[in-house]
């Protein structure tokens, strides 16, 4: 199959694709069509579909994978796919694990990674902690390399919680070196720990949408809660350092408007939500500019709230 990733403006595409998100919209003339997100394992691409009750095109939603026949254009700098024709597939007519977005790093080795931070932990008790998790915690394991780190916005995909986490510590590590007045096994504990909650909030691929518990409770509480109870169970832990640690969780995102509990308080929660709130841009942008296909302005991005430019350097 061709992959999203090859995809250059004049390809034809006759292949199958899954439907990650579809919506029906309305020109300026008033004519409807459907706006439709395609993926598979390389990323995701826009695509639409001008006659929706046209001759080809037969019923179908997320998460359907649909065999498509159409045309890659250029709209605005990025690309767009004029589908044509549009089937849904019935089982055993596809591989789904070609169409699970999956990170580009190597889990294995970013997992090594994460476990060789933990190795670097002073602390006992945060050692303990992050082992009772990282290490002894198999079902949990199993969850956290697999999840994802959001629905959408950025690192969407298998591994990307793994991946998330293990750049936020690293940039964490970084500002420890940077300023000294941080407390390092307090800081990369709680950014390794920041978003372990996201493997209850989200289910996992090809659903990847919200539990009812990640509905009601969100991500940071429920992480939170897990930290709460995996140091209860360690002889000894001493309280304030649960507390410390419970508060960066509690205030990684920062400010009120963005969900958090709680404003930071203490030097390692701010560096925790910079560092959070820096991977997050990165990736966004990076994921943004997958599909570019030429530098220059992009148009507005409601994430940024601005028109985004894919530089060139002359």
């Amino acid at each position: 199959m061709k992959f999203i990733k090859d995809f250059k403006p004049g390809d034809r595409v006759a292949d199958i694709y899954m439907c990650k998100h579809k919506q029906s919209a309305t020109t300026k003339n008033g004519k409807e069509y459907y706006s439709v997100t395609l993926q598979d394992k390389t990323g995701t691409v826009d695509a639409k579909i001008w006659e929706p009750g046209g001759a080809g095109i037969d019923e179908f939603d997320a998460p359907d994978c649909i065999d498509v026949f159409g045309e890659v254009t250029s709209f605005n700098g990025a690309l767009q796919v004029n589908v044509k024709r549009a089937r849904k597939c019935s089982e055993g007519e596809y591989d789904l694990s070609l169409y699970l977005p999956v990170s580009s790093k190597d889990n294995d080795e970013m997992f090594r990674q994460l476990l060789s931070i933990i190795d670097s932990i002073g602390n006992p008790y945060l050692k303990k902690l992050l082992q009772a998790f990282f290490v002894e915690d198999k079902a949990f394991i199993e969850l956290f390399r697999k999840s994802s780190a959001a629905k959408t916005v950025h690192h969407g995909f298998i591994g990307g919680l793994l991946e998330h986490t293990l750049s936020v510590t690293k940039l964490c590590d970084y500002f420890c070196t940077a300023y000294p007045a941080l407390k390092r096994d307090l800081l990369l504990t709680a950014a390794i720990c920041h978003d372990i909650g996201k493997t209850k909030e989200l289910s996992l691929f090809p659903v990847n949408d919200y539990t009812d518990e990640g509905q009601f409770l969100g991500h940071i509480v429920m992480g939170c809660e897990m930290v709460g109870e995996k140091a209860r169970a360690i002889d000894g832990f001493p309280e304030l350092l649960k507390q410390q640690l419970q508060h960066c969780i509690l205030a990684h995102h920062g400010e009120f408007e963005y969900g958090s509990p709680k404003k930071p308080s203490i030097m390692e929660a701010v560096a925790l939500n910079l560092a959070d709130n820096t991977d997050a841009k990165m990736e966004t942008f990076t994921e943004l500019l997958q599909n570019v296909t030429e530098p220059g302005w992009q148009g507005f991005n409601k994430f940024f709230e601005t028109n985004v430019y894919q530089t060139k350097i002359d």
